[in-house]
């Protein structure tokens, strides 16, 4: 018996294994494919967590607001809920000084924070558009990250010409978006 629970176990930690190499790959391809230089994206990462602890650890922020940070290539944009227009410009001031930040989108929205069934149908529709715009040859879905909060569809990334409009167009026409805001660059 304890044979079995010793290879049962072993079957599932290889298993965990392969999805770390699996996940190490699809992250290096990403990496690779990225517009943005290593060096930025590191620094996208880098002022994530500065930014979330500037604001996680701020006495003016209430500890109900959701508030998202994300960074791509130095332009940071702000979304979830907060309960007033104060807190809303707050959490942007907390972070307007970090380093590497180049712009802020903020598109905090005032309100309760969403429900646990918003957030998930939020992941689905983020699926969703970065399946189609990955799956679209006139679009480089590696270089657009796509943020959704309630509904709304967030497109950020470095994109040419007609690539922001047509990115648009494919996250307008996904069941269940209910708006879509650029916060691209154009390269």
């Amino acid at each position: 018996m304890s044979k079995i629970i010793a290879l049962a176990a072993a079957v599932l930690l290889l298993q965990g294994c392969a999805a770390a190499v699996v996940a190490g790959g699809a992250t290096a391809a990403t990496s690779a494919n990225d517009r943005r230089t290593l060096g930025s994206q590191l620094d996208d990462n880098s002022i994530v967590i500065r930014a979330r602890r500037a604001i996680g650890t701020a006495d003016s922020i209430p500890k109900t607001s959701n508030i998202n940070v994300t960074s791509y290539n130095g332009v940071i944009l702000l979304t979830g809920q907060v309960s007033n227009n104060t807190v809303k410009q707050q959490a942007e001031l907390l972070i307007k000084d970090t380093p590497g930040v180049r712009d802020i989108h903020n598109q905090l929205r005032l309100g309760n924070s969403t429900s646990l069934t918003t957030r998930t149908r939020d992941s689905w529709i983020t699926t969703k558009v970065k399946s189609q715009l990955l799956a679209n040859d006139e679009v480089a879905g590696l270089n657009i990250k796509v943020v959704t909060e309630n509904a709304e569809v967030f497109l950020m990334g470095l994109v040419q010409g007609a690539e922001a409009d047509k990115a648009v167009d494919i996250a307008r026409h996904v069941e269940g978006v209910s708006r879509v805001i650029k916060a691209f660059e154009r390269r």
